[in-house]
This record gives structure tokens, C-alpha cells and sequence, in this order.
């Protein structure tokens, strides 16, 4: 199944500052999901290590969490400015809200959601017609004029 690529402003890729893709619910596709962020931002982007991981752990929840991974699809669309990123993972929905549950330290799983709530400054999710939509925002540290970057 080829995904479904879709950018912003007329499908310029040089103007475009919005980039979504819809991949198949199976675990080969989380590193797709890295390469949407590489496409998006590029690896000179400043938040690009925090978004890559952030990205590759909410890719692994709809897969692993939810009725994506059992023959569904998600979707990935990173939208940034030059002061913000901002990424949301839409699945197919499961029985339940994501939960930020707290693991033992020998737990292998279950620190995804813990690990955005730590590194974004902004996350949240929707639940509507079926599925869930879970979203982070990192925004780009200013430096102060005259300092140099």
C-alpha cells in the first residue's frame, strides 16, 4: 500500500510548511513516519532529534494501541512556522483514551505518552467518529537580539 502524501500551499514542496501522510497500520511503518519528519523539517531543523522520537513514539502507539495496527491505517502531519512544530498522529481508535501510565523501572513498554508529556511543551488528544487524534507542539527556543545563535 503506497501512503497517501498530501502537502500544503497548492502541493509546492519547497513553499510547503504542512506535510500529511497516511501509512498502513504495521510496524514497518513507524521509520516512515521519522521520514515524514525528515521530509517536513529536515535534520538542520533545531527540534528535529525531539520531534523524530516524539513522532516514531506516538507512530508505535497507534500500531501497537489501537485498531490501526490490526489491518487499519494512521496518519502523520507535521505543520510548522518558524517559532513551533507541531505533530499529530490520527488511528483508527481503540476501547479506550490514551493513558499516561506510569511503569515500573523493568517495564519494556508504557513510557511513550510519558516521554511527550516530558519533552513537548504543549500535547493533548481528540476522540471523535472512531478514531483518536494525538498531538504534541515543541517550540523553537528565541535567542535574545544581538546574541548570536
Amino acid at each position: 500500500m503506497a501512503p497517501d502524501l498530501h502537502r500544503a500551499n497548492g502541493g509546492d514542496p519547497l513553499g510547503s510548511r504542512d506535510l500529511t501522510v497516511r501509512l498502513p497500520g504495521m510496524p514497518s511503518q513507524v521509520s516512515r513516519a521519522r521520514g515524514i519528519v525528515t521530509a517536513a523539517l529536515g535534520r538542520d531543523h533545531p527540534l528535529y532529534d525531539d520531534v523524530v522520537l516524539l513522532t516514531s513514539e506516538l507512530a508505535t502507539n497507534a500500531i501497537l494501541h489501537t485498531r490501526s495496527g490490526a489491518g487499519g491505517s494512521f496518519t502523520v502531519a507535521v505543520t510548522h512556522s518558524d517559532s513551533a512544530v507541531r505533530v499529530c498522529v490520527s488511528d483508527a481508535g481503540s476501547d479506550g483514551p490514551p493513558c499516561v501510565c506510569r511503569t515500573s523501572t523493568q517495564a519494556t513498554s508504557g513510557r511513550g505518552l510519558p516521554l511527550i508529556e516530558a519533552l513537548s511543551h504543549r500535547w493533548g488528544f481528540t476522540r471523535e467518529a472512531g478514531s483518536t487524534t494525538v498531538w504534541f507542539e515543541l517550540l523553537q527556543a528565541r535567542m535574545p537580539a544581538g546574541v548570536p545563535a
